[in-house]
């Protein structure tokens, strides 16, 4: 595989995370591109169970700083760093105490979806891409894992299509099963409308209910491709990618990492 900057945008990292289907995927793809030689690079939220001491993080005070604004509100921004355990793989944290230093990653203790998940994924969105912005460091692929990456592929498309650091980037997502039950705020359409991205952008009625499929398949709209990660992924996501000439990779269980692989070079084509 020729040498590639691949930038994983994921919900959830191993081991920074207890281990899950999501968290040990985005760990061995990781891992994966490494061996081949590819430069690969993270991004994950601080979320309240991350062990900092543990885990070594550290801020890098030049990536730190910015203010997102989200709903006529301010959101500071700071950058934590560290170092994959056994590799050279760095793993960038948002931190926000608004959005994650509290929080868990889709709900509370209690197993309660918090109401605010739609700003939190336009909080990720924004804030890796205006981080990767700073570094001037220019991704081949982004591969984004998880529903609080499912507007990053949005924001990219429409808001930084022409920006030298992005106008070439592929954009890969991947849908994960069930990861929420509770639809986003009906006022997400509001808020994306504060940053310029109007509802006839997005290919949905100013009415749709933001549930589970209605993220994926807006996901999908604004990828260059699309990946089932896990087993019971909703079928008709595929079907949807289908309809749009999307390039889609059904889930294999065994083979799944070479699969992306495989996919970052068909992309690139």
């Amino acid at each position: 595989m020729e040498k590639k900057r691949v930038l994983i945008v994921a919900q959830e990292v191993c081991p920074y995370l207890p281990s899950s289907e999501m968290s040990e995927q985005t760990r061995n793809l990781l891992l994966k591109l490494q061996e081949k030689g590819c430069e690969p690079r993270t991004f994950m939220p601080r979320y309240g169970v991350v062990n900092e001491r543990r885990n070594q993080l550290h801020e890098v005070q030049r990536l730190s700083g910015v203010n997102i604004i989200i709903d006529d509100t301010d959101h500071p921004l700071i950058i934590k760093v560290a170092s994959m355990p056994s590799t050279r793989i760095q793993v960038f944290f948002l931190v926000n105490e608004d959005y994650f230093l509290q929080r868990g990653v889709m709900s509370d203790k209690e197993g309660n979806e918090y109401a605010d998940n739609d700003e939190r994924a336009i909080f990720m969105a924004r804030g890796v891409i205006e981080t990767v912005r700073k570094m001037g460091w220019i991704p081949d692929v982004i591969h984004c894992h998880g529903s609080l990456t499912a507007l990053t592929p949005l924001y990219l498309k429409k808001n930084y299509s022409d920006d030298p650091i992005f106008r070439d980037t592929k954009i890969v997502y991947s849908d994960y099963a069930n990861e929420f039950t509770t639809p986003w705020s009906s006022s997400l359409v509001e808020k994306l409308s504060m940053d310029g991205i109007d509802v006839s952008d997005l290919g949905i009625d100013s009415n749709t209910e933001f549930t589970h499929k209605e993220v994926l398949k807006l996901a999908t709209t604004f990828s260059d491709a699309v990946a089932s990660a896990s087993e019971n992924s909703d079928a008709s996501i595929g079907e949807y990618a289908a309809s749009l000439d999307k390039i889609y990779l059904p889930y294999q269980k065994e083979e799944m990492i070479e699969e992306y692989i495989n996919l970052y070079e068909k992309i690139s084509l």
